[in-house]
C-alpha cells in the first residue's frame, strides 16, 4: 500500500511536467490543461465507524483510506456542469485502539481481547479491506475553460467490490517482534455503495464519503452482549487530481 501510494503521488506530480512545452524559441506559449485524456485522482482520508459496538474501537489516525482513481470528465453541453465517471481502487484500514482482533465464536463474529487471544504483548491490530470501485460524480466549475484555477463542487456516489480482506496483528513474543496476517472475509460485505461530495479549487479538494451499506453482512455483524451489531463507515479527507 505504501509503495502504491508513493508511485501514485510521483505519477500525479510528474504528469503536468509532460504537458509543458520545452521547445526553445517557441512563439506561442501553452496555457491551461495539457492534452491528457482524463485525470488521475489520489484521495487520502481517515475512517470512522457510525454506531459500532464498543469493542470495535478504532483510532483516528491509524484508521485511514487511500483511493486511487482514473476519471474522465464529460462537460454537459456548454454549461458549467459535467459528468465524471471513473474506475480505481480503495484501500481501507481500521486500527483498533484496544488492540482487539476479529474472530469467530462458533458461527458468530466477535472481537477478542489480546489476553483472550493469548497475545498480551500485542502492539498493533488492524482490519484491512481493499475494493475495486466505480466513482460517479456531477461536478460544477465556475470556469470550465480553466479547471486548474476554478472553484469546484461535486456530488455523486461510488459502487465497489471487495476483492481482498484480512486482519494484521503485530506482537512481541520471546523478545522477538512478530506479525500475524489472517486472510478471511470476516462476514464483510462484498459489494458496497455510498454517497460522496467534494469541494475545492483547482486540483485540490476536501471530500467526504458515507457508506450506505453496512460494513458486515446482514445479521452477521459483531456479536456483543448477545446482540449482533451492524454499522456503517464514514471517510473524510483530501483529494488531489492531475490535469
Amino acid at each position: 500500500m505504501r509503495k502504491l501510494a508513493a508511485i501514485t503521488i510521483f505519477t500525479v506530480l510528474l504528469i503536468p511536467a509532460f504537458g509543458q512545452d520545452t521547445t526553445p524559441n517557441t512563439t506561442t506559449k501553452k496555457t491551461g490543461r495539457p492534452d491528457i485524456p482524463g485525470t488521475f485522482t489520489l484521495e487520502l482520508g481517515v475512517n470512522s465507524a457510525s454506531g459500532s459496538p464498543s469493542t470495535f474501537d478504532i483510532g483516528f489516525w491509524g484508521s485511514r483510506s487511500l483511493n486511487v482513481y482514473y476519471q474522465y470528465e464529460m462537460r454537459i453541453l456548454k454549461s458549467k456542469f459535467s459528468f465524471v465517471p471513473g474506475i480505481g481502487f480503495s484501500f481501507e484500514r481500521f486500527k483498533f485502539k484496544n488492540k482487539y482482533t476479529l474472530d469467530y465464536n462458533g458461527s458468530s463474529l466477535i472481537m477478542v481481547s489480546p489476553q483472550t487471544a493469548g497475545r498480551t504483548n500485542t502492539k498493533k491490530s488492524q482490519l484491512i479491506t481493499n475494493y475495486i470501485e466505480v466513482p460517479l460524480e456531477i461536478c460544477f466549475r465556475t470556469n470550465p475553460e480553466d479547471p486548474a484555477r476554478s472553484f469546484k463542487a461535486s456530488i455523486g456516489g461510488r459502487v465497489g467490490y471487495m476483492f481482498d480482506s484480512f486482519s494484521k496483528i503485530k506482537y512481541k513474543e520471546d523478545g522477538e517482534m512478530k506479525k500475524l496476517k489472517d486472510k478471511q472475509d470476516f462476514n464483510l460485505q462484498k459489494f458496497r455503495y455510498g454517497v460522496s461530495a467534494k469541494i475545492g479549487v483547482g486540483n485540490f479538494s476536501l471530500f467526504g464519503y458515507y457508506n450506505l451499506t453496512d460494513l458486515f453482512q446482514k445479521d452477521k455483524g459483531i456479536l456483543e452482549n448477545s446482540q449482533v451489531k451492524n454499522f456503517n463507515t464514514v471517510t473524510v479527507g483530501i483529494s488531489l487530481s492531475s490535469f
